[in-house]
């Protein structure tokens, strides 16, 4: 008897989770709704996580002279010490 419960509560399963799932969405997003006091900004009105990451690094860049670099001559190491020199001894 009880392998013919379990057969129909798994096959009518989609059909009881879907509603409830929709009933606790439904009820969560107007929770949310009401605790926030206004609506979500619309699509137009938000900028995307790329347009705000390019803001913010002009942002960054807007006071700095970008043609004053270090040329890779005037440097000591330009590669990670871990990498080149894993198996070598230290220089004394």
């Amino acid at each position: 008897m009880w392998s013919v419960l379990w057969a129909a509560v798994r096959s009518k399963a989609p059909y009881v989770t879907f509603p409830v799932a929709f009933v606790v969405g439904l009820v969560g997003y107007h929770l949310e709704w009401f605790l926030r006091g206004h609506p979500p900004p619309s699509a137009e009105e938000e900028k995307s996580i790329s347009e705000q990451r390019e803001d913010r690094k002009l942002q960054e860049i807007a006071g700095k002279d970008l043609t004053k670099v270090v040329s890779l001559k005037e440097k000591m190491e330009f590669a990670p010490r871990a990498v080149l020199n894993r198996n070598r001894p230290e220089k004394s």
